[in-house]
């Protein structure tokens, strides 16, 4: 059950050149952005950063000055990148983090210049900012959020400056911004992107698949999902998709660090399992039943009580005092919000109960 780590170390001496990128070199570019590179790269001049410098500078890092870490791993991820030939000298550059509050947005890109004529162009995923989730959770009622105007925005400005080759990427809420950006970018840019990669993103709502953008664009977009993906089958797609064989169980599939890797390539599946087809279709019957008014008021009533409870981040979530503050604000919430939260929590028991009725 190799990884992504083993991938370096059977890999890691073959320069891009001796050796062309493929869907395992991806997932580790769409994986080293959640390193939190505030303080390592300068965004104003937008300097280009070999991988091995960046690892330097932030490995001389105290911990105040790295930031919150979504997971150890990824930092484990750059160090061990930045010790490969493969990986060492490709450079990050134009690298752009933005959480507002007020918006609802969580984005955060950067692209890695794999030679002169090429960039991978990577999104970030969601992050531990609760800020984040609930964009994640708007995507259910708006055809865009914020998040994908920026990554638009960041694909049209970066396509400016470099006029190569461009391929996109990105892992959970990243590869969903990969997708939509390489979509509806001006025409002269889509001529120059040659792959887009979503590592188990979620879709998108009917406007976009039905977007002539879109539809132009599915040629090259490469998706991939662990066999029990929930994440990545959530929304509309329309792109075929490749199963990747993971270590881990369920939801914990997601974990781009379980899906394991045969030389070049991922370990395919035959399908996605019974569990991903029974979660899929449980939460598109249920939400088949609810207004896109309902989503958003089940959506604003939720947060509101993260909220109350001053939970900015993820971790904050299984903090007593944070809970009970959350819990105590409950009976704060309008009686029609409250009534119509419970509602729509008993309506998705109810259409589990009957999907697995049904299968």
């Amino acid at each position: 059950m190799a990884d992504l780590f083993d991938y370096l170390k059977w890999r890691g001496d073959l320069l891009l050149s001796q050796a062309d990128f493929g869907p395992v070199d991806n997932l580790i570019l769409a994986s080293l952005i959640y390193v939190p590179f505030e303080n390592v790269l300068d965004t104003d001049s937008d300097e280009a950063v070999s991988i091995a410098e960046a690892a330097r500078r932030y490995a001389g890092l105290d911990e105040d000055g790295r930031g919150p870490v979504r997971s150890e791993k990824d930092e484990e991820l750059l160090m061990a990148a930045a010790g490969t030939p493969r990986f060492a000298e490709l450079k990050l550059t134009f690298y752009r983090n933005e959480i507002d509050t007020a918006a609802e947005m969580q984005f955060c890109a950067a692209a890695v210049l794999l030679n002169e004529e090429t960039a991978y162009v990577a999104y970030r995923g969601t992050d531990t900012s609760i800020v984040g989730w609930r964009e994640d959770f708007n995507m259910s009622f708006m055809d865009s959020v914020p998040a994908q105007r920026a990554a638009l925005k960041y694909l049209v400005e970066f396509g400016r400056g470099f006029k190569g080759r461009i391929m996109t990427g990105g892992h959970s809420k990243g590869g969903n911004l990969a997708v939509y950006a390489a979509a509806m970018c001006p025409e002269e840019l889509k001529q120059r992107i040659t792959a887009v990669y979503n590592n188990d993103g979620p879709g998108f709502s009917e406007a976009v698949t039905g977007s002539d953008g879109y539809k132009e664009m599915l040629p090259m977009i490469r998706t991939y999902l662990p066999e029990s993906s929930i994440v990545g089958m959530l929304l509309e797609h329309d792109e075929p998709y490749n199963v990747v064989k993971s270590r881990q169980i369920g939801i914990l599939q997601h974990d781009p660090y379980s899906w394991e890797v045969m030389a070049g390539d991922f370990v395919r599946a035959e399908g996605l399992s019974r569990h991903s087809l029974r979660t899929d279709r449980t939460l598109k019957r249920w939400l088949s039943g609810l207004s896109l008014e309902e989503r958003e008021l089940i959506t604003d009533t939720f947060f509101d009580i993260l909220n109350a409870g001053e939970m900015n981040r993820t971790e904050d979530m299984i903090k007593p005092d944070k809970i009970f503050a959350a819990l105590r604000s409950v009976k704060n919430i309008d009686e029609e919000k409250r009534k119509k939260l419970g509602q729509s929590m008993f309506e998705l028991v109810q259409s589990a109960l009957e999907v697995r009725r049904q299968h």
